[in-house]
């Protein structure tokens, strides 16, 4: 009976480790709805993940060298990226993906560790399907609705952070410390009244921050 219960307790662990990516399908699949009306062109720059990408609306205006496509999906975790890499990453053929994703894990009850392990799946995914391209992680940033999480985001920033640099490629873009105060806490200038979601200032400081790691137009 105790060895039943342990069992149950490890799976019931597992499953609790992994998003349930079938509640953003209505997501996806507006995405791919807007493929078949107009298909995105290959070769250019695919930025996913949570929210903070998704309410990114000055994406291309930010950085208009460059062609950029614009797939986060709701309060996404980093498996979610994983699980739908095929649908919303692979039929661009891009040159480039750029991730933010792992704030919501941690929110959500997920460990600093846990959230590194689903970033080496994205890393293993999305190489499965398209081997030479580059990948770069905007870090987990800090924030004043979720501020009591900050050293576990620290952690995973950090474990991602060291991973990148053993890989060729991959690429870490930490856009944590530009988002505090003097004090060493969060900007109040730069979020909207939730503390959690960015506003347009908060935004000039993750394409400053971003645009040297997307290369050459």
């Amino acid at each position: 009976m105790k060895i039943f219960l342990a069992l149950l307790l490890a799976l019931s662990t597992t499953l609790s480790a992994h998003a349930d990516p079938a509640k953003w399908e209505g997501e996806i699949a507006a995405f791919e709805a807007g493929d078949g009306r107009q298909q995105p062109e290959h070769g250019g720059i695919v930025f996913v993940g949570s929210s903070s990408i998704r309410l990114w609306k000055t994406l291309a205006k930010d950085f208009p060298e460059h062609r950029v496509l614009n797939r986060g999906f709701g309060g996404s975790e980093l498996a979610d990226s994983v699980a739908f890499a095929e649908r919303i990453i692979f039929p661009y053929e891009p040159r480039m993906v750029v991730l933010y994703a792992g704030g919501n894990d941690i929110s959500n009850g997920k460990s600093a560790q846990q959230v590194f392990e689903d970033f080496r799946e994205f890393v293993a995914k999305v190489r499965s399907g398209l081997p030479e391209v580059e990948i770069a992680y905007i870090s987990i940033a800090g924030n004043p609705a979720r501020w009591a999480q900050v050293e576990e985001v620290k952690a995973a920033n950090r474990l991602i952070e060291d991973y990148a640099k053993e890989l060729k490629g991959v690429r870490f873009i930490n856009v944590f410390a530009k988002m505090l105060d003097e004090g060493g806490q969060p900007r109040g200038d730069i979020f909207v009244a939730d503390k959690l979601h960015m506003n347009e200032a908060g935004y000039k400081i993750w394409a400053d921050v971003v645009r040297p790691f997307l290369g050459k137009p």
